[in-house]
């Protein structure tokens, strides 16, 4: 009997442990995707997005973790509770929302055709007729090919848009289909400057494009949805969030309110 204050007491103790050292972990591409993420020489991920993590953290008062995975496997990954919250540039579509829950969006950027310089510019079904265009798999992109390049053109796909880059470079193929942001990316590169450039932004689809890059959630976290939408907020009307967006960007990515 005199053991059970003692066991009780140590029991409260390991739960406090638990609680403090309890951490929110993102789930996040493992390939680069700049400038929104990419490890620098020293393997640290930074980035935009990583920025924004820490800020949107910082705001929670929640000590934070990166968990990596390849693109096709996050979604997997979040329902089998490897991580917590997709942070890896996801657009939140009606497809996607039928199996995952999404935070408020954090920026929204079109979807755009890179191509050779001596090419014709155009993003219609016209322009692409009996080209090849390389798309990363999984992606909104993909599924607007599905919709409107399918009957004209061919799709080549890629673990990550880095291949689908050497092979435009290399003239293996004709066009790359991807978010503005890292094609431009790639555009300011000099591999980039050297060969390619911007064929126009395709036509809007919200159904398929979606409502904008957004964190990932399991439908039954509402609470760490309630947390993440407040600190998403917070960063912005504090001006943390035009402040980490004028390191990378000269332009407002948040897009229309």
């Amino acid at each position: 009997m005199k053991l059970l204050p003692f066991l009780l007491a140590g029991a409260a103790f390991a739960a406090s442990s638990l609680t403090a050292q309890a951490e929110v972990r993102f789930g996040v591409m493992n390939e680069s995707y700049p400038p929104f993420f990419a490890k620098d020489a020293a393997g640290q991920w930074q980035g935009w997005e990583i920025d924004l993590m820490n800020a949107v953290c910082e705001e929670m008062k929640e000590t934070c973790s990166i968990v990596e995975l390849s693109w096709d496997g996050l979604i997997p990954a979040l329902q089998s509770e490897k991580f917590d919250v997709i942070w890896s540039s996801m657009s939140q579509t009606a497809e996607r929302s039928k199996i995952i829950d999404f935070t408020d969006k954090y920026y929204n950027t079109p979807s755009t055709l890179i191509g050779p310089k001596d090419q014709k510019p155009g993003a219609t079904p016209d322009d692409v007729r009996e080209k090849t265009i390389g798309i990363q798999v999984s992606t909104i992109q993909s599924d607007y090919y599905k919709k409107y390049f399918a009957d004209v053109a061919e799709q080549k796909t890629y673990q990550t848009l880095d291949e689908a880059f050497q092979d435009l470079a290399a003239g293996r193929i004709d066009y790359v289909f991807g978010d503005s942001l890292a094609l431009d990316a790639f555009l300011k590169s000099d591999g980039g400057q050297e060969c390619c450039a911007k064929m126009g932004d395709v036509a809007d689809d919200k159904d398929i494009l979606g409502a904008g890059v957004s964190g990932g959630l399991r439908k039954e976290d509402t609470q760490l949805k309630a947390k993440l939408n407040a600190a998403i907020a917070a960063v912005r009307t504090s001006g943390n969030y035009d402040a980490i967006t004028k390191k990378y960007f000269d332009f407002d990515i948040y897009g229309a309110k």
